[in-house]
């Protein structure tokens, strides 16, 4: 089927235009992050306690109850940096707009779903990494963080655009299955929300580290949430998209053995994507157990994601095997 130009190039204008405004919100969160309300009274937070505990003769904690709330019967005033912030989040909703519309037109100009290369699949991952934010944002007291989750996000993208853009085209006749639907779309919306603990993880660790020497990332870390909240945000995301990714991977089985005649056979993508799924398994056992929760369960949620992003690159431009489909010349 031949592909339609026009909305081809449409998606493209809608892809780099996203893009710009994710750039923009990623600098309006930034401004509140470093001069907003909710920074400062976190970093006012951990200074009072801190100053309270050593003055009382115990070591330096950074507890983040928050101070007592005076009430005037007046709504408190909201400052620039938090109307930046709020800015910031409707420039966010506009880029996923955006975003998926980029997405629905390249899928309308190819007539077949639009996750047929790496281009097209960067573009879905990431699409799914703002949306679970926006999702994570509104539980949670973290909007001011949005600018680290906006920013592989937008590298990504960058990267997905130019390097390795692929011009609209009927998918290679391998692709040509109903599996494609199925066996993509749940390893792109898996790896898509596992950017976002990865992300928290990488937060936490500064926060903890922060926690325990109040002198290591004096001017960053006390503006982070507590650490239990990042914790939080972890675990609950990737049990969300653990199954996700669990399904993903039984699926890419039984299409393997449709097509090549075996379930497994060690291929570099099948083996990376095993690797992965044990380290998230290995994450979500440490976390359930006392022992291993904390410092030590982030740790292994950063590597599950280094391996996610190893697999996506490394395996997919690098090393030759039956699921070189990047679509890259």
């Amino acid at each position: 089927m031949p592909v339609n130009e026009t909305l081809s190039q449409y998606s493209d204008w809608s892809y780099t235009t996203a893009v710009a405004v994710y750039v923009l919100a990623m600098v309006f969160f930034l401004v509140e992050q470093s001069f907003g309300r909710k920074g400062r009274q976190a970093a006012a937070r951990t200074r009072e306690r801190a100053r309270e505990l050593v003055g009382a003769g115990a070591p330096a904690d950074t507890g983040t109850a928050p101070p007592p709330v005076e009430h005037t019967g007046q709504r408190p005033r909201r400052d620039r940096s938090e109307r930046l912030g709020r800015m910031g989040v409707a420039l966010t909703v506009l880029g996923v707009l955006l975003h998926a519309a980029a997405l629905l037109l390249r899928g309308l100009a190819t007539s077949r779903v639009p996750w047929g290369n790496m281009y097209e699949y960067i573009m879905i991952v990431c699409l799914i990494t703002v949306v679970t934010w926006l999702v994570v944002a509104r539980k949670f007291p973290v909007r001011h963080l949005s600018a680290f989750v906006l920013l592989p996000v937008v590298i990504l993208m960058f990267v997905g655009g130019t390097m390795l853009y692929a011009v609209a085209a009927p998918v290679q006749p391998a692709l040509q299955s109903y599996w494609l639907v199925i066996h993509v779309s749940a390893a792109a919306a898996s790896s898509g929300v596992f950017l976002v603990p990865g992300v928290a993880s990488l937060l936490y660790l500064v926060r903890e580290r922060h926690d325990r020497d109040p002198a290591a990332f004096a001017r960053f870390g006390p503006r982070l949430p507590a650490a239990d909240v990042l914790d939080r945000i972890a675990y609950r995301t990737t049990v969300f998209a653990f199954p996700v990714f669990t399904f993903g991977v039984l699926c890419g089985a039984v299409w393997a053995e449709a097509a090549w005649g075996r379930f497994w056979g060690w291929d570099p993508k099948e083996t990376v994507a095993f690797v992965a799924w044990v380290v998230y398994a290995a994450y979500l056992h440490s976390r359930a157990t006392a022992g291993w929760r904390g410092r030590r369960a982030a740790i292994i949620n950063i590597v599950g994601f280094s391996v996610t992003v190893f697999n996506l690159f490394f395996v997919n431009l690098v090393t030759t095997g039956l699921h070189s489909y990047a679509g890259v010349s």
